[in-house]
């Protein structure tokens, strides 16, 4: 074989090779539409009306941090978790040491407090519930002040984000996009316009979508995220595309140049 015809088939190949992954970048590309999120008019008085504000409200399984204060503070210490010796109170799972402990509410939606008793707070805001309790501390203590915060209000964020993973919200208030910011944001594949929000209400899963392009979004009940709600962000069809083109196209990238080598060497 001359060096010219040996020349000639090695250009013949990787042109071939060439044209194989122009072909696939091109199916690859998408539109930076796509990406852009909450579009719509550049007016600077243009306005969206939100939603109203979630109120989270206690539910079976939360546990409760309930914080006693008074004019005696030695009184006051023994209704607070870290002073508390009882079951019904919960420490961290991951350093017992810390003062993130609480009371569980129970399956019947109630704590125990010492000398109380129990107390249903199932279904009550933080506010009604440290009011709950300081009626009832009354009885024992000198103008209690009694301050509630849930431990475990979580979210989970899922699918095409750069850190997908399951996150504790300290201030119990968290939307969508900043569960979305908390996971490093969408990948360039993540579909912005149909994501998904799965929700627990009452016996049943609710699963919702928000289509994050657009200002409606803001609208959405779903815009707020309540305790326990999971977000997944589904692959665009160019991310799916993608895979299935790099196992079909990498034996065939393989086997073009290894005929390159294979009439290289021969020459």
């Amino acid at each position: 074989m001359t060096r010219q015809k040996v020349k000639k088939q090695v250009c013949t190949l990787i042109s071939l090779a060439g044209i194989v992954l122009w072909i696939s970048a091109l199916e690859g590309c998408t539109s930076a539409r796509k990406l852009v999120y909450f579009q719509g008019a550049t007016s600077h008085e243009d306005t969206v009306i939100i939603a109203d504000p979630f109120i989270p409200t206690i539910k079976k399984g939360d546990v409760l941090s309930i914080q006693v204060s008074s004019l005696n503070a030695e009184a006051s210490a023994y209704f607070n978790p870290t002073a508390v010796a009882d079951g019904n109170t919960v420490t961290s799972p991951t350093n017992p040491l810390i003062r993130n402990t609480g009371y569980l509410v129970d399956t019947d939606g109630t704590i125990k407090l010492p000398l109380v008793g129990q107390l249903s707070v199932v279904n009550l805001t933080k506010a009604k519930a440290s009011e709950l309790i300081s009626s009832k501390l009354k009885n024992y203590l000198k103008e209690p002040t009694v301050s509630v915060r849930n431990l475990n209000f979580k979210i989970s964020v899922l699918g095409e984000v750069a850190r997908p993973s399951l996150f504790t919200i300290p201030n119990e208030q968290v939307t969508l996009p900043e569960a979305l910011g908390l996971a490093g944001d969408l990948t360039i594949y993540g579909r912005r316009d149909n994501v998904l929000v799965i929700r627990e209400e009452g016996n049943q899963r609710v699963f919702a979508r928000l289509d994050l392009t657009r200002r409606d979004a803001f609208k959405s009940p779903y815009y707020s995220l309540h305790s326990n709600d999971i977000v997944y962000v589904e692959p665009s069809k160019v991310r799916v595309t993608s895979v299935d083109r790099a196992y079909i196209l990498a034996p065939i990238a393989i086997g073009i140049l290894s005929l390159i080598a294979i009439i290289a060497t021969r020459r």
